[in-house]
């Protein structure tokens, strides 16, 4: 059964048509072949020659030596059939101009002159020089010294070598470490910048006005101390950072600074705390209504002034732990309280 081949396919490119339609053309030939010259299947013949034979003698375009014996019914064999039809036998394209032809390989012939190699055991060091005593180095000191001699006077006519600059630890330091940045203290417009101070000696302080905000950026070990009503303060990535401030207008927003300490004397609305791990804020007896966000915060405590001259602050840790519960089809938060 030929396979339903369409030769009328939309190809782009003409070289895949041709050879669909000679494959399906070669299929045809073949089957009317087959049905021509051997509609009862093929025959074969007990008393011909070895197939090896037949083909070195078809090779050699020679004629078999040993006959076929006549079948047992008596008549004479019927004619060999004729050759296959040929079909797209486009013979290779040529080299191009120039080009040496390829080597023919010869992988068994190399590989029977390896095994001969190796079958010779002992006899194939045969052709090796044998040092003398003599000329060994490692037992005889003076021809050690001559060559030491010859590489001292080679090194002398190339000339001086430069020996390598070293390399001072504050240059090895600067090329494999970051470059420690200095501390910034300006005023762009209305807004304060304080950046990149580590450790100061002396506190910083600010004239501030209600117009002003002051952004604190990559500071750490550091206080700040603002003089004056400011709008905003915004802490970003400063640890250790001690902030004392008289009153603000808007809020203190801190972002990522662990060990954070801010003291209000006068008024401040909101505290907004995001992801501080360590944070004390003291109060005084007019920001008691300060409000203060938490958002991923650990070790937050809020000191409470003294209700009276002789008693003391009263610390107040802010809650870590919430239970929340389903009521009624909503889910109900509370604060989880230690007794104890």
């Amino acid at each position: 059964m030929l396979p339903q081949t369409c030769t009328n396919i939309a190809c782009s490119d003409q070289k895949h048509v041709k050879y669909v339609q000679s494959y399906y053309a070669l299929l045809k030939a073949l089957q009317a072949y087959i049905k021509k010259h051997y509609p009862t299947g093929l025959t074969w013949n007990n008393n011909g020659i070895d197939a090896a034979q037949a083909y070195r003698d078809a090779d050699d375009n020679k004629t078999p030596s040993a006959t076929p014996a006549p079948p047992p019914g008596g008549g004479a064999p019927p004619p060999p059939p004729p050759p296959l039809p040929k079909f797209d036998n486009v013979p290779p394209p040529p080299p191009p101009p120039g080009a040496a032809p390829a080597p023919a390989k010869n992988s068994g012939g190399d590989m029977d002159a390896v095994f001969s190699q190796l079958n010779r055991g002992a006899d194939v060091t045969k052709g090796l020089k044998k040092v003398d005593k003599s000329q060994m180095t490692h037992k005889n000191p003076s021809l050690r010294a001559q060559d030491s001699g010859d590489s001292i006077s080679r090194s002398r006519s190339r000339g001086p070598e430069t020996k390598p600059k070293p390399v001072s630890m504050r240059q090895s330091s600067s090329a494999s470490g970051p470059v420690k940045k200095e501390g910034k203290k300006e005023l762009d417009g209305n807004k304060w910048l304080i950046e990149n101070f580590d450790s100061p000696s002396v506190p910083i302080e600010i004239e501030v006005s209600q117009t002003q905000s002051i952004l604190i950026s990559g500071c750490k070990n550091t206080t700040i101390i603002l003089k004056g009503k400011a709008n905003a303060v915004s802490i970003d990535n400063s640890s250790l950072t001690q902030i004392l401030v008289e009153t603000l207008i808007s809020s203190v927003d801190v972002i990522k600074s662990p060990n954070f300490a801010i003291q209000v004397t006068g008024s401040l609305p909101t505290i907004l705390l995001d992801q501080v791990d360590g944070a004390s804020i003291y109060l005084g007896k007019d920001s008691l209504h300060t409000e203060v966000f938490t958002s991923k915060c650990s070790s937050v405590n809020i000191v409470l002034p003294p209700s009276g001259d002789e008693d003391d602050s009263t610390e107040c840790p802010l809650p870590e732990q919430l239970r929340t519960f389903i009521k009624d089809g909503k889910l109900v938060s509370e604060i989880v309280e230690h007794a104890g």
